[in-house]
């Protein structure tokens, strides 16, 4: 009688609480209507592993309120900057200028100016660079990454930063906790012990709150010395990046900037570093060095960031606003090729209406899942006029888009749902033919390796199930 009661009566009741419970969560999150029923279906068919799952890697509040005195200390250095900007803003063409007010709204980063945009191919001229610029530092080092190997990339650039925090420069190193869980403080124990500091985002083991951060990291790769150089871009640290060191490294890109743009990729890193750390905004005259004034350059540039704590989206919006408005080329190198409806509807949009359309992803990403939930859209985009490319060999890895003849974005986004909305990311978006042509130049070179898709050859029956239901699961991925 006990066990008919609980099936009749208890089991009914109880799991109609759990998915009256299980729902009101996931709506209150307000999150896109396709990933909330993805959630609430996961949930309800595995009752218990679901639960676990969406405790652990589902959708979170993040709230970053401590960050508004330094967002007003930017408001005051856009005002002392104002004549600058608008000289740059004159110049831009009527789409650009509007793409750069869209950008300054949702990023609170103004249009800004360089006096040089240097593209980066490849690890090693990445850090070749990158340890001259740090044995110049006078006054600060401030580096964030996700990935920072204890790799032969890793030491030489640890001793570096060793060398120049013994003579006096400030040196902060801020790594993604779950991105660079093998850098243990043992192995940065020398960089402490010259007094640089080092902190990490968003440690993801259980304890240490209430609910552990799986999400929400940040995928940011920014280098800034004494506020007048700054690096973005894919590469990480560590030999898997560095074509001299490993046969296998990844093909990648990174951008160096000079002038006053590099004081909002300081702000980036400033409002993450503080947030880490659970710091209060440093006093104004720190600030003053911090930020150092720039003459103007001739490079128009902006920097565009978005994460989780910032529903404005601002990076999305601005690829979205940039991709509509092309009237000749959109060029799109990315790694992990799962677009947001937006960014799908802009792409066929603009290849329906004759723009030249070009998708460059890897034959091969480090994710099967990720594979094929991109190829589960190839069949739309050329049914649409998109020309798609799958790089062969060590994987593609840059995070690139060309828009016409001058507009670039180079940075840490993937053409992704996850680098979109759930990661914290950064992006330079720079308005020069000159640094376009180079990109274009590449984007082509790379393009003699790969293997266009024209058409595609009928799959069998499991693997067009397995890719639409790993597209089925891209809001999560």
């Amino acid at each position: 009688m006990t066990i008919q009661w609980f099936a009749d009566w208890l089991l009914p009741v109880g799991w109609g609480l759990y998915i009256a419970l299980l729902v009101g969560w996931i709506i209150l999150q307000k999150r896109g209507p396709v990933a909330t029923l993805s959630w609430i279906l996961l949930l309800g068919a595995l009752p218990v592993l679901g639960f676990i799952v969406y405790y652990y890697f589902g959708p979170q509040r993040l709230r970053r309120y401590r960050l508004r005195r330094l967002r007003s200390r930017a408001a005051l250095s856009a005002q002392e900057a104002s004549a600058q900007q608008q000289e740059a803003g004159q110049r831009l063409p009527a789409a650009w200028y509007l793409l750069s007010r869209l950008g300054t709204v949702t990023s609170d980063a103004p249009l800004s100016t360089a006096h040089s945009a240097t593209l980066l191919v490849g690890g090693e001229t990445k850090f070749k660079l990158l340890l001259a610029d740090i044995r110049e530092a006078q006054q600060h080092i401030h580096l964030e990454y996700y990935i920072y190997e204890p790799d032969i990339t890793g030491r030489e650039l640890l001793d570096a930063l060793v060398a120049k925090a013994r003579e006096g420069v400030t040196v902060r190193l801020l790594l993604d906790a779950l991105g660079s869980v093998r850098t243990h403080r043992r192995f940065l124990a020398p960089l402490l012990q010259a007094g640089g500091e080092v902190a990490y985002f968003h440690d993801p083991r259980i304890g240490r709150r209430l609910r552990p951060v799986i999400n929400f990291r940040t995928h940011r790769k920014i280098v800034v010395i004494d506020g007048r150089v700054g690096y973005t871009g894919g590469i990480n640290v560590t030999d898997d990046g560095h074509e001299a060191r490993s046969k296998n490294a990844h093909r990648d890109v990174h951008l160096r900037l000079q002038g006053g743009v590099v004081r909002w990729l300081q702000m980036v890193f400033l409002e993450d570093w503080l947030y880490a750390t659970d710091q209060r905004q440093p006093p104004l005259e720190e600030m003053d060095v911090l930020l150092p004034a720039c003459e103007p350059g001739r490079i128009r540039s902006q920097i565009l960031h978005s994460g989780p704590n910032d529903e404005r989206e601002s990076i999305h919006r601005v690829w979205v606003a940039a991709i509509q408005n092309a009237r000749r080329r959109v060029w799109i190198t990315t790694p992990y090729f799962v677009p947001t409806e937006p960014g799908m509807m802009a792409l066929t949009s603009a290849a329906m209406r004759g723009v030249d359309v070009r998708v460059l992803v890897p034959e091969r990403s480090d994710s099967l899942i990720v594979t094929a939930a991109a190829r589960s859209y190839y069949d739309e985009l050329l049914a649409a006029g998109a020309k798609i490319w799958e790089c062969p060999g060590n994987m593609l890895h840059a995070k690139t888009m060309l828009v016409d003849a001058d507009g670039s974005w180079i940075g840490t986004a993937n053409f992704d749902n996850r680098s979109l909305s759930l990661n914290f990311e950064v992006c330079a978006m720079v308005f020069h033919a000159p640094l376009a042509a180079e990109m274009s130049a590449l984007f082509e070179e790379l393009l003699l390796g790969s293997r266009q898709i024209e058409i595609r050859r009928p799959q069998t029956w499991p693997r067009r199930l397995f890719e639409a239901g790993m597209r089925l699961l891209s809001p999560l991925l």
